[in-house]
């Protein structure tokens, strides 16, 4: 019996950001390809030689008469259709030089960011809309026990770092004491335009009309399906390739993967390591941060191997 052996199709494709940095380019398929009609990022296939950029710079050119000038890896997206394998390498392209336009025809149109999600697009491209709409520092919150101090330290990260992706974190706190700092940390994140996700039980929105919900590994390993609506984040904490697989499984929009160094609240574990976070990252099919004695010295280089960003206590929580 014959084994059907798919094509892999390796295609690079663009996040163009508008100058404002609130606004997307995002172009509409011509009718008579796969998937006529839904809207995508722009780019297309690599030939044989061509690195991933290399791709990108001329597929631009051809399709949108620009020339790139400052890019970044965004997210690698692996997606399995009935015929063919897809990988989908994208850069966030920062800076570029003319204005897009459809130079084949096509439709284009910049889009603000939070209303991506109104535009039907691929399911090979629903993880990148993720990691478009998502920042690349992600703050976790440091155990406090006064609520004066933890608002303080709060409003400086959001003031001062521009913090916009805040997880609340206080397992010291009984549930009454957490729904009360959560309703103040979702004041703090309102005002600063910023995005706040709960660390417990996904009971907690009922409660606190917050941003969504941050699983704990533990929790993420119990579940059977996402515990969540579409319309609120789901982030989970993960260690390995299987707890990824669960996360992948739950249609979690992104996780933390750790550790990636030695931490002091947990030296007794083991960091994997560039190298291996890099493979896990590679498959996991949503945006990651990188966990564990990460800086925001350590950005560039978790985002040169795929990941969004870090995520971080102490580098913000100060």
């Amino acid at each position: 019996m014959s084994v059907m052996v798919k094509r892999r199709v390796h295609v690079a494709a663009a996040a163009m950001i508008s100058a404002d940095q609130k606004h997307v380019l995002i172009a509409r398929r011509p009718s008579n390809v796969d998937h006529g009609g839904l809207w995508e990022f722009p780019g297309g296939k690599l030939a044989p030689y061509e690195t991933g950029l290399e791709g990108l710079k001329r597929e631009l050119h051809e399709e949108l008469g620009v020339e790139i000038l400052r890019a970044q890896p965004l997210i690698r997206v692996h997606h399995e259709y009935p015929d063919k394998h897809i990988l989908l390498d994208v850069w966030q392209v920062h800076e570029f030089a003319g204005e897009p336009f459809g130079r084949e025809g096509q439709a284009v149109r910049w889009v603000p960011m939070d209303e991506l999600v109104n535009y039907p697009f691929p399911a090979a491209n629903l993880p990148i809309l993720r990691a478009v709409m998502l920042p690349t520092e992600y703050l976790i919150t440091g155990e406090e026990a006064d609520d004066e101090h933890f608002e303080a330290l709060l409003e400086r990260a959001l003031r001062e770092d521009n913090i916009r992706l805040v997880q609340l974190r206080a397992k010291q706190l009984n549930q009454d004491e957490y729904i009360t700092r959560a309703k103040s940390a979702l004041r703090l994140c309102r005002e600063h335009g910023a995005s706040l996700l709960l660390n417990g039980e996904p009971e907690l929105l009922d409660e606190v009309e917050a941003d969504g919900i941050h699983l704990t590994s533990e929790r993420l390993m119990k579940l059977d399906r996402r515990p969540i609506d579409e319309n609120k984040w789901l982030s989970a904490s993960t260690h390995n390739q299987e707890q990824l697989s669960q996360a992948a499984v739950l249609g979690c929009d992104f996780v933390t993967l750790s550790p990636l160094r030695t931490t002091p609240s947990h030296p007794e574990v083991a960091p994997m390591g560039w190298h291996d976070f890099q493979q896990l990252v590679e498959r996991a099919g949503m945006p990651v941060f990188a966990l564990g004695g990460m800086t925001r010295f350590d950005a560039h280089h978790a985002r040169a191997v795929g990941a969004q960003g870090i995520a971080s206590i102490r580098d913000f929580w100060k």
